[in-house]
């Protein structure tokens, strides 16, 4: 049993949600993290926020990169192949980030977040 009443929705919520509301959720958590820290560049704690930030977004785009790539995969070969180009622009953008941190950058991850999650929760 949950004592934290948050844990007791997040545990529902993993069993209830579809892999595409998941996905969503998740790619929208991401998001947030980054435009948090573009919000609060000036933080002192900046450093490590961003880290997290870019490291929780590197985690979910590897995860959908090795997805994509499983042959059974039942996406479309196109996109497939437009979501694992999409991936690597994200990873170059992330690795841009962390070598040469400047707020403006986080934008367009940012934007692909919120527009994936947005088709993701779209009915097909």
């Amino acid at each position: 049993m949950h004592s934290n009443p948050l844990q007791a929705y997040q545990a529902v919520e993993k069993k209830t949600l579809s892999g595409r509301e998941t996905e969503a959720r998740i790619l929208t958590q991401a998001a947030l993290m980054l435009k948090e820290c573009q919000r609060n560049w000036n933080a002192q704690d900046r450093i490590a926020r961003l880290d997290e930030a870019l490291r929780f977004n590197q985690r979910i785009w590897s995860i959908f990169q090795a997805e994509l790539a499983k042959p059974d995969n039942p996406l479309p070969n196109k996109l497939r192949v437009d979501l694992l180009r999409l991936s690597g622009f994200v990873d170059k953008r992330i690795f841009e980030v962390l070598a040469r941190p400047e707020s403006e950058k986080l934008s367009i991850i940012i934007g692909i977040n919120q527009n994936i999650a947005a088709g993701l929760r779209a009915k097909p």
